[in-house]
């Protein structure tokens, strides 16, 4: 989920430190009074990777939770994002920590970095878990031509007579893609009190354009709807929240953008196109199909999406102010 916190003018100005210092390995960052923070700098030890990782473990506890953001590559982009997690963190902390990583990358700047890491213990950042992590994600080569250009990739031809309306979304000049009838009818239907529970429209890399995922089940609550969201390629999701407040029966329609970090979502256009397009869903959504949204929410996997944060964010809990309160007297 998306927290709302926000990087601090120190942490920008210690992140461009980071960018132009070949002197500086890493940067540590923690989370203050609402805002990203930087705590600490890594110096550089030596000329690679592995010499400067030792420094790592003497600042990782096992109950703390850690944005680590090092130097680990000689081409553009050079950093790692990681997000230490431990399991024995405070719930809060954690929940906290795993809602804000997106916007960490997103403010500092995505294209700064080459890969974004989860990890629970101090092992997974030692040179063994390293090893292991590339092993399983089998990291892409550097950045390729089409990849740096993928910004302007041109909508592809429809194909005549295929019998498909569509309605054609405009980024830019050089950047416009089609979105199918049938999923802006989905979201007006989603808007009608007694009309469909969960619209999920996903792109078609091939065709470019924005689809209707076939008929859903009919989520019942949010942890309903986690397990019907796919835990294999991005999905933009939209959902009637039926539930009960403080006695009284709500039913708002809220936004999921969900991104899993998986084997099958390492295609470029996969990983461009849906931060791309995620605004201009919404603003069909909004001026197309009439849907106000009351709330909208950012996660990588599925399995983030639970009943207790949507909650939460919906109805955050609000603290009385208590009155003056007269010191008491010394003795008593």
């Amino acid at each position: 989920m998306q927290s709302g916190i926000s990087a601090s003018q120190e942490l920008q100005a210690e992140f461009n430190s980071l960018l132009s210092s070949p002197s500086t390995f890493g940067l540590i960052v923690g989370i203050e009074k609402e805002s990203l923070v930087p705590l600490t700098t890594l110096p550089s030890q030596g000329p690679s990777f592995l010499e400067n990782l030792g420094s790592l473990q003497s600042h990782l506890e096992p109950n703390v939770p850690l944005y680590i953001l090092l130097r680990r590559y000689d081409d553009i982009p050079r950093l790692t994002a990681i997000s230490y997690v431990p399991d024995t963190a405070h719930v809060r902390q954690k929940m906290l920590f795993a809602s804000t990583r997106l916007a960490l990358v997103r403010e500092l700047g995505s294209e700064h970095f080459r890969e974004t890491i989860f990890v629970t213990t101090a092992d997974e950042l030692s040179e063994s878990g390293f090893k292991k992590h590339d092993a399983h994600s089998q990291l892409a080569a550097p950045l390729t031509e089409e990849e740096r250009t993928l910004g302007e990739v041109k909508r592809a031809e429809q194909e005549a007579g295929s019998g498909t309306g569509t309605r054609e979304i405009h980024l830019s000049k050089s950047f416009a893609m089609p979105v199918a009838e049938d999923a802006v009818a989905a979201l007006k239907d989603l808007g009608q009190d007694d009309g469909r529970v969960v619209a999920m429209l996903k792109i078609n890399p091939e065709s470019e354009s924005v689809e209707l995922l076939p008929e859903s089940p009919r989520p019942a609550s949010i942890a309903e709807l986690a397990k019907a969201i796919s835990t294999t390629e991005p999905r933009f999701t939209f959902y009637r929240f039926k539930h009960t407040h403080n006695g009284a029966e709500q039913s708002p329609v809220l936004f999921f953008y969900t991104c899993p970090l998986t084997a099958g979502n390492k295609s470029i256009k996969k990983r461009m196109l849906y931060p791309l397009m995620k605004r201009a869903v919404l603003e069909i959504a909004g001026k197309e199909a009439g849907l106000s949204l009351e709330k909208k929410f950012e996660v990588e996997e599925p399995s983030e999406i639970t009943e207790q944060s949507v909650m939460e964010d919906l109805h955050p809990k609000t603290t009385a102010r208590s009155g003056f309160s007269r010191p008491k007297r010394p003795g008593r």
